[in-house]
């Protein structure tokens, strides 16, 4: 915590990388030490900051396609997770995987790998995001047959006369999770099984609580989050419910210095998938600003 001027700026203790992300970038970080090149299916983080420094040391960011260009190579999994088919191809291209799929999701593929092979008539549902990569991982897993619903409103397109297994996406909203099971418990036709599964990482749900509470206790809250992190906009939409002078910003150029006039505590915080450091770059700038 630092005071200057009668401001006192507080970074909040509970934000940053959780344990998939920062797994992640350890294993990144220390392939990279070898000194042999290391690719990335896909952004390691829905950070562009923290992408751009590990870019600096030596990490090459590439889609699928380009993975399947590549042979004899080293490839790392992100925490998000991927299809059985990106294993097949590293498998068929001599490509070396450096795993670094969240044990949490890679858990809930498990799970539904195995709902789907010992049910193969029964439908499975899974609340996310569309396109997210972690849910394009959990599609995967049924062979692309699983349906997605990214909000309650959407749970009308299920079919409520088929079995129905219901999982959600490890960083998605506990109760709108709950808002779609008492739903479909209580619509699924007659004679037909409902069975849902809580899969909601909880070092992410209980964040909900806590950051509502640390954005409680400030006049200004900056949440410090990548445009690409879903879960950020969830965590951002709950500080903004209980104080209304909450901002958004990437990194410390975003900051409008006119929002510190009058303010006397300020809050930094900020998702999953945002680094300490930018955070402390972000309290720096207005320190510095004091300074003036």
């Amino acid at each position: 915590m630092a005071t200057k001027r009668d401001i006192t700026i507080e970074i909040d203790s509970g934000s940053g990388f959780c344990f998939g992300v920062t797994t992640a970038i350890e294993k990144a970080e220390e392939e990279l030490k070898k000194g042999e090149t290391l690719y990335c299916l896909g952004d390691i983080v829905h950070n562009s900051m923290e992408c751009e420094r590990l870019e600096g040391l030596g990490l090459k960011t590439i889609n699928h396609e380009e993975m399947s260009a590549l042979s004899d190579a080293k490839v790392l999994l992100r925490a998000h997770g991927e299809p059985p088919s990106t294993y097949q191809t590293a498998q068929r291209n001599n490509i070396d995987i450096i795993d670094a799929t969240c044990p949490v999701v890679l858990q809930l593929q498990r799970r539904i790998r195995r709902q789907f092979t010992d049910n193969p008539d029964s439908q499975i549902v899974i609340f996310g995001k569309n396109g997210h990569a972690e849910v394009l991982g959990l599609v995967g897993q049924t062979d692309g047959k699983a349906k997605v619903i990214e909000t309650f409103d959407e749970v009308k397109d299920i079919d409520l006369d088929k079995d129905t297994y219901l999982y959600s996406q490890t960083t998605k909203n506990l109760d709108e999770f709950h808002k779609i099971i008492d739903y479909l418990q209580s619509h699924i036709a007659k004679g037909r099984v409902f069975k849902s599964f809580d899969t909601i990482c909880r070092q992410v749900a209980n964040r909900m609580p806590a950051i509502a509470a640390f954005a409680s206790r400030h006049d200004l809250i900056l949440f410090v989050c990548g445009k690409k992190s879903s879960n950020g906009h969830v965590l951002y939409e709950e500080c903004h419910k209980v104080n209304e002078n909450t901002h958004l910003v990437e990194g410390p150029a975003d900051i409008d210095l006119r929002w510190i006039d009058g303010i006397h505590t300020v809050g930094i915080c900020g998702a999953t998938s945002t680094p300490k450091w930018l955070m402390e770059q972000c309290r720096d700038r207005i320190l510095a600003t004091l300074d003036d």
